[in-house]
């Protein structure tokens, strides 16, 4: 594990990083806070400090306080060595961020054991940590194609709709359906109907834009937003989407299986308000024209959709 010695004693700091690197920890030293703070600021920096408390400059409890403004920063532990010894001064440094502490001149046996505690309480925040990204990923994504679901698809239609009225842009968004998608699962069976979904969803992906969000809709139908996007870029983005997916069968359940998409594409006038309710009610009635004049094809919603909510007809 390593470990950010900050002291601007010298014989301390050669006596306490001495001890360390005996007990196997990879060990940085510093001699006053500024240096300390940079060097935490930098990628992969160390995330146990044993911090002095008495320093020219910033002192211990200063390093503590700025270290603690930064919440979104990875976890650093912090061991304040100090020869304070009263209770005043001690709730002082606790009170300023730090994690333990520890008097000077402390036994190296009670400083090992304060280390191990330390890397217990990393080790354990490195695991809620992951399990909070888990459940995030469960929470934001579509557990079969690993694309947005559609609530946080939606969510991101509703950001790029208040940042284009912001900015006085354009918004476009496409709903896109797979066509016949029935009958793949009905001739093929569910477990070549999701290969297909995925292998659509893979394709459109590739498809599109890095700034560009793609969610799944529900079932077989998609949702991509297209940030300060056109009619004109709309059609260009939706064309691309739609003849990658046609391009080759999918192999799936045995059998290679065509597939098409129908898309319908509804976009923003810029600088006027926008209701994300009218943009999807119009790219759906885009999509279903698109469906009744034959399929694997990109229709435009026919006019601006109007600003006032309309209930979409998905």
């Amino acid at each position: 594990m390593r470990v950010l010695v900050v002291d601007d004693d010298p014989v301390y700091r050669k006596l306490v990083s001495s001890t360390l690197r005996g007990w196997g920890y990879e060990v940085t030293c510093m001699e006053h806070g500024n240096l300390a703070l940079d060097h935490l600021a930098t990628a992969g920096a160390p995330r146990l400090v044993l911090l002095d408390w008495m320093m020219p400059g910033l002192s211990g409890l200063d390093v503590c306080k700025r270290i603690r403004a930064h919440p979104g920063a990875p976890y650093t532990y912090i061991l304040l060595l100090t020869a304070r010894r009263s209770m005043e001064e001690i709730v002082e440094g606790l009170d300023a961020g730090a994690d333990d502490y520890l008097t000077k001149p402390f036994h190296p046996a009670e400083l090992r054991a304060r280390l191990r505690a330390a890397q217990r309480l990393l080790d354990l925040h490195e695991k809620l940590l992951v399990s909070h990204q888990q459940m995030e990923l469960l929470a934001t994504h579509d557990p079969l194609t690993h694309l947005w679901n559609r609530r946080a698809i939606l969510q991101r239609l509703s950001s790029e709709a208040a940042r284009a009225m912001r900015e006085a842009a354009s918004l476009a968004i496409l709903i896109i359906d797979v066509d016949h998608f029935k009958d793949v699962n009905d001739r093929r069976g569910h477990f070549a109907g999701d290969r297909v979904l995925c292998e659509i969803a893979r394709r459109m992906a590739a498809s599109l834009r890095p700034y560009d969000h793609l969610g799944r809709f529900g079932g077989e139908e998609f949702l991509i937003v297209l940030a300060a996007g056109t009619s004109d870029t709309a059609f260009v983005v939706a064309e691309r989407v739609r003849a990658a997916v046609a391009a080759s069968p999918i192999s799936a359940g045995g059998a290679a299986i065509p597939v098409s998409v129908s898309v319908g594409i509804a976009a923003s006038i810029p600088g006027t308000a926008i209701s994300t309710e009218s943009l999807l009610h119009a790219a759906d009635t885009a999509l279903y024209r698109a469906k009744r004049e034959g399929r694997n094809r990109v229709c435009a919603a026919l006019s601006t959709p109007d600003p006032r909510p309309a209930p979409a007809s998905l």
